[in-house]
């Protein structure tokens, strides 16, 4: 009995380990200077939100996820809500994919994704571009783009057998 509930409570907190990986990613801007990788980033929270909103609606709430966005754009030095619209774009788009799949495959999943990707940031970085008067590096934005398009394939595996484990058929 005891080991039935040390294993339902591993297993109820393995559930919210989304949210908490969303919100150390926003709270964690990293990079890898320390590295001297200068062209070398990419969206962490593109891929963890995609993979999930589309996967296990369910395990990351739409507030969550704004919430997120704003913590992320304190973080970052942006203006408020440039990052939570960015995130629920993202949410958005997934759901339309959700709902026309009749099958899921990853490699349309992951085209979809670099679709996405690039519609949410392409609307984000010409908000900061036209209102805000930011002064962006193109480049960095294109291998930002490029290298989160590529570990979406990664975290994508990662996130499925992480999903195996914590979202086994018995709970749902």
């Amino acid at each position: 009995m005891e080991q039935f509930a040390k294993n339902t409570i591993f297993k109820g907190l393995l559930k919210y380990a989304p949210i908490a990986l969303l919100f150390i990613s926003v709270l964690n801007e990293f990079d890898f200077n320390y590295l001297d990788l200068k062209y070398f980033s990419f969206n962490f929270p593109f891929i963890l939100i995609f993979y999930w909103s589309l996967k296990k609606s369910e395990s990351l709430g739409y507030g969550l996820i704004f919430i997120a966005g704003l913590i992320n754009d304190v973080v970052v030095g942006f203006p408020m809500g440039i990052s939570s619209l960015s995130y629920l774009l993202i949410c958005g788009f997934t759901a339309y994919l959700r709902n026309i799949t009749l099958r899921p495959n990853m490699l349309k999943d992951w085209v979809f994704f670099l679709l996405t990707t690039v519609f949410a940031s392409s609307l984000s970085y010409s908000l900061l571009v036209l209102f805000f008067s930011f002064k962006l590096n193109y480049a960095d934005l294109l291998v930002n783009l490029l290298f989160t398009f590529l570990f979406y394939g990664i975290f994508a595996y990662l996130f499925e057998i992480y999903n195996k484990l914590a979202f086994d058929k018995k709970d749902d």
